[in-house]
């Protein structure tokens, strides 16, 4: 899954079609973050056929091909003009997405964007428009909720109760930063947007679901560059806390401090708690016990329970996306749900104590 950064990770899931050969086709545009094979595997696993890609570094696109090779190398225009592509996704630089995403939609064609999707408000605001304007879908690969077995399994848990009612979440997404592979424009904050942007939105993401919220309030939130001093466009720390509009408070914690030692590029963790009990994601290992993915904790008023749920639950996010694009539905992912994520986590960004 990409021990060095998360940058690559790209969990491989089951084949589950939900559509037949060539009846969604998809269209890749920029290659510049590791999270297009994941999002493009799920796609394919999903039925998708991934049939065009372009960025402008032909190495990227010769190191893509290789993995799908049914992608016909292309011409920006020719995948928006295409028309028999369905779906555009896209891992540009952070803040070139959202132009992508506009030039999509107008193009008569569901848009599919790794994280985040928008540095800023005024895209999120133009994106919306943008969605209103042409009935089209804006998705977002949330990959830590989305491509996670654990995550996906603790959502059932919650929906039946295993925990009571919600009542407090604490989120961690630590990362490696694996500089090595890391692109010039990682270190510009106004082209990754901020940690709380960027990573943080995954955390956002993971809140909203597990609260059943639609909405949160900031109290505070707080980002620095702690360590890297010879970049100083890099935040390597960001914490926020929200409440929910249902009342439930959160906390979420991010970092680029994961230590070489670790068996895994980051050792995410999510508590959600409950009235009856609480529930702990052990997302990508279970640290000096087992390097597997996918631990999940449950304590009740019974018990305690330690699910091993890799490769049993699967990713039903994709499938899901696929038959929306396809229906006119809004079974994978609610669209304003998708912003709500995005919108909360500039907003901490943009109100954060810089310390």
């Amino acid at each position: 899954m990409g021990v060095e950064s998360g940058m690559n990770y790209a969990p491989e899931g089951k084949a589950s079609a939900v559509v037949g050969k060539g009846e969604f086709r998809v269209g890749v545009i920029g290659l510049e973050h590791g999270h297009i094979y994941g999002m493009c595997k799920g796609l394919r696993e999903a039925g998708a056929e991934i049939c065009m890609v372009y960025d402008p570094d032909e190495k990227k696109v010769e190191a893509f091909r290789s993995v799908f090779p049914e992608a016909v190398p292309s011409s920006p225009d020719d995948i928006y003009h295409s028309q028999s592509i369905r779906m555009i996704a896209c891992a540009s630089i952070a803040s070139e997405r959202a132009e992508v995403g506009m030039k999509t939609l107008d193009s008569s064609k569901d848009f599919f964007s790794d994280k985040p999707p928008f540095v800023s408000q005024k895209q999120v605001d133009e994106a919306r428009r943008k969605v209103e304007e042409t009935g089209r879908r804006w998705f977002v690969y949330y990959s830590e909720r989305l491509h996670v077995e654990a995550a996906v399994y603790a959502e059932k848990l919650i929906r039946d109760k295993a925990i009571g009612d919600v009542v407090e979440i604490r989120g961690w997404g630590p990362h490696r930063i694996g500089s090595s592979e890391r692109p010039g424009w990682f270190y510009e904050k106004d082209k990754y947007g901020g940690i709380l942007t960027d990573i943080g939105s995954h955390q956002l993401e993971q809140i909203l679901t597990y609260a059943g919220a639609s909405d949160a309030t900031l109290i505070a939130s707080r980002v620095g560059n702690l360590h890297h001093k010879a970049h100083p466009g890099l935040e390597d720390f960001g914490d926020a806390m929200f409440v929910t509009d249902n009342g439930i408070p959160c906390y979420v914690n991010v970092d680029w401090f994961t230590p070489d030692g670790l068996g895994s590029w980051g050792d995410g963790r999510m508590i959600i708690i409950g009235t009856k009990g609480y529930i702990e994601l052990r997302k990508y290992i279970d640290v000096a016990a087992e390097n597997t993915p996918d631990h999940v904790i449950l304590v009740d008023d019974k018990a305690e329970y330690h699910y091993k749920v890799n490769g049993k639950v699967g990713y039903p996010f994709f499938s899901a996306m696929i038959l929306d694009c396809i229906n006119g539905t809004e079974t994978a992912i609610k669209q304003e749900h998708v912003f709500k994520a995005i919108e909360l986590a500039i907003e901490a960004e943009d109100k954060a104590i810089h310390i």
